[in-house]
């Protein structure tokens, strides 16, 4: 009788909790949440200042192994002619032939290829970032903050810190050089997640 209780435990080990956690394991796929990311950029202005602005409508998607975060991947796309200054006139410039020519290049894409852990929730993640035409490598500096429940909408979400340079020289974008600097920096905040009714 007894060996018949074990059997049976087992069995409903396999069957409930084996496959729970399984499930837990596998790589889940998550949505950028363009309510909660920004993507925000400085420059150096002639030595006097760093104006910055930001882009105001990203999107893309996030394949997350919580297992293996060196197997994730990401893929984000960026409006151009979403960016913004503050100043109307300024914003309008950016949108020309000058700077990202927005009719031509309506979108900036940043594709990853390789995830490199530096730390328990930081992270070297390599990939493409395709700018006005050109696709370069670039490397972005990551840090995961936290995973879990949305106590907003209710879904699982994950948010990440990210930074890195680019020198706007290298997308054909010369305007102002050298006064306007080339370097770039770019300081990401973003939320992203699991959109059940998806599955």
């Amino acid at each position: 009788m007894m060996m018949n209780k074990n059997i049976v435990r087992s069995a409903v080990f396999s069957l409930v909790v084996l496959p729970a956690l399984a499930a837990q394991a596998e790589p889940q796929t998550y949505t950028v949440d363009p309510s909660h990311t920004s993507i925000v950029w400085s420059v150096n202005h002639f030595g006097f200042s760093s104006p910055s602005g930001k882009f105001g409508n990203v999107s893309g998607e996030l394949i997350l192994d919580e297992q293996k975060p060196e197997n994730s991947s990401v893929k984000i796309t960026v409006d151009t002619a979403s960016v913004i200054s503050g100043v109307p006139k300024l914003d309008d410039h950016m949108k020309s032939k000058d700077f990202f020519d927005v009719a031509k290049f309506a979108n900036a894409t940043f594709v990853s290829t390789k995830v490199v852990l530096s730390g328990t929730d930081t992270a070297k993640v390599d990939g493409n970032l395709t700018l006005h035409g050109v696709t370069k490598p670039l490397t972005l500096d990551v840090k995961l903050n936290k995973i879990g429940d949305s106590p907003v909408t209710k879904k699982k979400t994950a948010g990440f810190t990210a930074s890195t340079v680019i020198k706007r020289s290298e997308f054909n974008m010369t305007y102002g050089l050298p006064g306007l600097a080339d370097d770039v920096t770019l300081n990401i905040q973003s939320e992203a997640f699991v959109d059940k009714a998806a599955k």
